[in-house]
């Protein structure tokens, strides 16, 4: 058993104080995993459905043929958290490829020391690679969020790193969600990709507005689970998933 409450490692960064908690739980006696920025909750081992569902999700949305997939998936993932969307989307058999951008190195550290539940699952596999960036600025730029593919297509792109659309880390963040920045990102996508992206808040008319108007579809799925501390209650998260046209 482990102890009550152990703080694994603490760091300052530019976007304020990170810190990996592990504690015992008292309402489930369930090890929880927990990280933090600053004040803000970032990722608990104890609410991951939405981060599973978004890989689910967007891998399932990908067409059978036209997106060059011959030879296997290649996908990203934005914000590699505590690794939950980068596990889902390797139990997918035809992922040949896998880039997992994040933009704090002491994430990536836990994961390789591993400090975290899945880190060896992950740094073991040989189709993952975990990439130190900014993954807003590889979005908004042409050499592509694979560094070790420069200008390289991507069959999926699936985010996690803001809290939604509306509500994010970082002020820099913010111009992603609009159309030009949706646009630019849909260009590291092959014909036929998609993009999907968590968010904790309900599903955003206007901000799935902007996605149909950069994508040939767009759709909000409601990922619903139960919450331990609200017994016979759910909980919700929801994951965009917006594909794009297959000429394109």
């Amino acid at each position: 058993m482990s102890t009550r409450f152990e703080e694994i490692d603490w760091r300052p960064t530019p976007m304020g104080d990170i810190s990996l908690r592990r504690r015992r739980d008292p309402v489930t006696g369930r090890e929880v995993y927990e990280v933090k920025l600053g004040d803000e909750f970032l990722m608990s081992s104890l609410f991951t459905a939405g981060e599973t569902e978004l890989a689910r999700l967007g891998l399932a949305a990908l067409p059978e043929d036209g997106t060059g997939a011959g030879a296997g998936l290649d996908v990203a993932v934005g914000g590699l958290g505590l690794g939950h969307t980068a596990r889902a989307v390797l139990e997918d058999q035809r992922v040949r490829s896998l880039v997992v951008v994040e933009a704090l190195p002491d994430v990536i550290r836990w994961h390789e020391e591993k400090l975290v539940p899945l880190g060896g699952e992950l740094v073991s596999d040989r189709r993952c690679r975990l990439v130190r960036g900014d993954f807003f600025e590889r979005a908004a730029g042409t050499g592509g969020l694979d560094p070790e593919r420069p200008g390289g297509r991507l069959h999926a792109v699936l985010l996690d790193v803001d809290h939604s659309p509306r509500h994010v880390l970082h002020p820099g963040h913010a111009p992603f969600y609009g159309e030009a920045g949706l646009r630019a990102l849909s260009e590291h996508l092959h014909p036929g990709g998609v993009f999907a992206l968590w968010s904790d808040d309900p599903p955003d008319e206007d901000f799935t507005a902007v996605l149909a108007r950069v994508f040939a579809t767009a759709e909000a799925h409601v990922v619903r689970f139960g919450n331990p501390y609200r017994p016979g209650e759910e909980s919700a998260n929801t994951v965009y998933v917006a594909g794009k046209g297959a000429g394109v």
